[in-house]
């Protein structure tokens, strides 16, 4: 998938255990593993308003775009 969930490493950066943000955010530790796996459809905007406001983040912080590449390689 091209949208890479980075929630996992914001944890990190800032020392925040993942049931600590649970709590504050109002998700279960499992809703919140499955998102900081990228296995989620979408999110709330509420949800990602609470999760930038407990991580002091923005949006950008916490998602990235990459281009999948090209099957078969390159072709020149």
């Amino acid at each position: 998938m091209p949208i890479q969930v980075r929630l996992g490493v914001m944890l990190a950066e800032r020392n925040v255990k993942s049931k600590d943000l649970a709590e504050y955010v109002g998700i279960t530790e499992a809703n919140l593993s499955l998102l900081k796996k990228g296995h989620v459809k979408g999110v709330r905007f509420e949800t990602l308003e609470r999760i930038c406001d407990f991580l002091d983040c923005q949006p950008g912080d916490l998602l990235r775009y990459q281009r999948a590449e090209p099957e078969g390689g390159n072709s020149l």
